[in-house]
């Protein structure tokens, strides 16, 4: 069941950024938490792939990563041998693909949360920040797939290790079904994956219906949408915590957005 809490103050947005369980066996505090935020409640959550291929995505993905891999190996040699890292280095560089992204860092979140490419349209919506639980996700999954991460004392996949159960996509959407799917953790290849604090969740060609995957099959889910008239007081605030394109987008192109942003006149 998704559950949903609405944040209009600066106050409220404490618990999200403090979301920790104390560890007995660690003596220390744990999240097993991913975020993903969107700039507008009004949007569904989705792969790239779902979005631009539409009823035909199952048809066309075979094709899309086949092409991507023959391009693409001038500039990594290693990408035909596993479609899994196809799908990563892909959806990096804006390839359509079934990987949706979340982010282990509350901040990155609420960074996607409260920025917008028209600035204009801060004030017109509320956005929202998806909450969702790395350890729920573990358990909804097919026992071949748990002892493969039991053995690394996880609960989220390497490319390595997910290669080891199958590398084939129809296979790990038979495995999956509607009712699971599996959170991946992408090797850092670059800054950019690093500073989002990136993972993955790979959505099985059989959810068509995320959200309803989670309202149906969790309980630890929860949406936090966030009042449009706390937007630019949030974003405000993430910039006196380096929280920025700066960050998030490392390089020139970061840069240029955050001095875009920072110099917009309202």
């Amino acid at each position: 069941m998704i559950k949903e809490v609405r944040i209009g103050s600066l106050e409220e947005l404490l618990p999200l950024l403090t979301e920790q369980d104390y560890r007995e066996d660690l003596d220390r505090n744990r999240s097993s938490y991913l975020y993903r935020g969107m700039p507008n409640t009004a949007f569904k959550m989705e792969t790239s792939l779902h979005r631009n291929c539409k009823h035909l995505q199952k048809t066309l993905e075979p094709a899309i990563l086949e092409n991507f891999a023959k391009y693409a190996v001038i500039g990594e040699p290693t990408i035909a041998q596993s479609v899994w890292r196809q799908m990563i280095l892909g959806q990096h560089y804006g390839l359509p693909t079934r990987l949706l992204d979340w982010t282990h860092s509350a901040l990155v979140g609420l960074h996607f949360a409260v920025s917008e490419k028209d600035m204009e349209q801060m004030d017109d919506h509320d956005c929202m920040v998806w909450r969702i639980d790395m350890n729920e996700m573990y358990s909804l999954l097919p026992d071949n797939y748990r002892a493969v991460v039991n053995k690394t004392q996880s609960t989220i996949f390497s490319v390595d290790m997910l290669g080891g159960i199958t590398g084939k996509l129809e296979q790990y959407d038979m495995d999956m079904g509607k009712d699971a799917m599996i959170i991946i953790e992408p090797p850092s290849i670059n800054a950019r994956i690093v500073n989002q604090y990136s993972f993955f969740s790979l959505v099985p060609m059989e959810m068509d219906d995320i959200e309803e995957f989670l309202d149906r099959r969790t309980d630890n889910t929860v949406k936090y949408v966030i009042a449009k008239e706390l937007r630019w007081r949030v974003r405000d605030m993430l910039d006196q915590l380096n929280m920025s394109e700066r960050i998030v987008y490392p390089g020139l192109d970061g840069l240029s957005r955050w001095i875009a942003r920072h110099y917009f006149v309202k």
